[in-house]
């Protein structure tokens, strides 16, 4: 057995210490953030928004504080308890932080338990292999081999860049489905209260419009009006039941709809007895574009894909280079099982170190380090779409609620004007002075207009939802 010079030891291990410590490098620059331009405020409408002093910005209220009804609330609880998309995000970030325990593993050393043994004898009938007057030969061993490579090239640290990249992009897309899922259970509870206050609209011309048919059949058995005036007043109230049970039927599916949105079966929905008012967003501000960057959940899960693809290029570049292993291996041999302990003639020891160049697999290594490189310009492109996407969303958003502020104004003096004409209408037939083309055009006309308001306070209703939504607001 053979024992090792300690000199030899020191080399063996002194020159790749020293040679790691002035070869330690990645061969790819830092990351850093790309330049995405963003402007100093939002343009709305063909004039710039302006942050308000001393306002919240609305993407780090939570939705507790943002809406104000608490049956709103409710639901929202349950569904961010209960939503299975939700959920399904949550088992993606318990895959991607166990990959991440795993990555930080990669620079650890490798040991191993390492025992061999064996018997060799001869046949009666053959030539023997083994030495004059020995008919049986035995070897048993047993050892531990410890391996490590040095990360000289950056390889193992970027791919823990890698796998932390991907465990935080992960978290933030957690976070994009948890803020969706509360613009969606906002928006399908306003439609909820929209088709309630549809349904009471039609109910109430439902009972003017039986009231005018009552009185259209009176003048029409005394003669004053033709069957034709009757027919027509028919065909309107007819019309008006069956967007009755349209609506009704509408009501149903988004009962169910936002049933499954709270992880539960297909159940009614307690709400609110009317549209609540759309001046709450006028608390919050939306504040400057700069801030999506640190708020947004989609803009950060972008950068967090750019940033894995970084180091996963970096990784890629590191195996052109060459590998190098530290292998060490020390345990006991003995040729008979009766010398396994004759110490110190059965312990063996041994350390090498191992350069690894990839020599013909050069072509194969370049052509994915190339590929990883057109997959960073990829993600780069895509962080770059996602914030463009993100200004825009939040500029349509304070456009919306500006413009539909004033439709709402002139939506509101319109349904007035119609309702009025109604009773005018009313009171001028009963007397003589208005045919019944007017009544049924009145009230047509007012119908239509009160379910326009009641959509357009919901539309307003919707854009504040959109703006806390696209600022990046609900996962707090």
């Amino acid at each position: 057995m053979c024992k090792m010079n300690g000199s030899r030891v020191l080399r063996v291990f002194l020159i790749p210490m020293l040679f790691l410590l002035f070869s330690a490098c990645s061969t790819v620059e830092k990351y850093a953030q790309p330049d995405t331009g963003l402007p100093d405020s939002y343009r709305v409408g063909g004039a710039v928004d302006t942050a308000a002093a001393g306002v919240p910005f609305s993407g780090t209220v939570p939705y507790r504080e943002f809406f104000r009804d608490s049956l709103l609330v409710g639901l929202l609880d349950a569904a961010v308890e209960n939503n299975h998309d939700l959920q399904v995000a949550v088992k993606a970030i318990e895959n991607a932080s166990l990959a991440l325990k795993q990555a930080k593993l990669g620079n650890l050393p490798e040991l191993n338990l390492r025992a061999f043994g064996s018997v060799a004898s001869t046949s009666d009938y053959g030539k023997s292999p083994l030495p004059p007057g020995e008919d049986r030969i035995e070897e048993y061993s047993a050892s531990l081999l410890l391996s490590w490579e040095a990360d000289i090239w950056g390889k193992i640290r970027n791919s823990r860049k890698a796998a932390l990249a991907e465990y935080l992009r992960s978290v933030e897309a957690r976070k994009a489905v948890h803020t969706k899922l509360v613009a969606d259970v906002a928006r399908g509870y306003y439609r909820l209260l929209l088709l309630d206050a549809q349904l009471d609209i039609a109910g109430r011309n439902l009972e003017l419009a039986d009231t005018t048919l009552s009185m259209m059949r009176l003048r029409y058995d005394a003669g004053l009006v033709t069957s034709l005036a009757v027919e027509q007043q028919e065909a309107v109230r007819l019309g008006i039941e069956s967007d009755v049970a349209g609506i009704e039927q509408a009501v149903a599916a988004q009962e169910n709809a936002l049933s499954v949105l709270c992880g539960r079966m297909p159940d009614a929905i307690s709400r609110a007895e009317e549209l609540p008012d759309a001046d709450g967003e006028k608390s919050f501000s939306a504040g400057v574009p700069a801030l999506l960057l640190s708020n947004r959940p989609d803009v950060k899960a972008a950068e967090m894909a750019l940033m894995k693809a970084h180091a996963e290029s970096g990784v890629a570049s590191a195996r052109l280079y060459p590998s190098f292993t530290i292998s060490a291996e020390a345990g006991s041999n003995a040729l008979k099982t009766t010398d396994w302990f004759t110490f110190p003639g059965s312990l063996f020891a041994f350390v090498q170190g191992t350069v690894l160049q990839p020599v013909f697999q050069q072509g194969k290594l370049r052509t994915a380090y190339r590929q990883s490189e057109v997959v960073r310009e990829r993600e780069e492109i895509l962080f770059r779409k996602t914030v463009l996407n993100a200004v825009r969303e939040v500029s349509d958003a304070l456009a919306a609620i500006r413009k539909l502020e004033d439709r709402e104004r002139a939506a509101g003096k319109r349904e007035r004007i119609l309702r009025r004409s109604v009773e005018n209408a009313t009171l001028l037939f009963g007397s003589g002075m208005a045919d019944y083309l007017e009544v049924i055009a009145a009230q047509t006309n007012a119908l239509e207009a009160s379910l326009s308001l009641a959509d357009i306070r919901r539309q307003r209703l919707d854009a504040g939802t959109e703006l806390y939504r696209a600022l990046g607001g609900g996962w707090q």
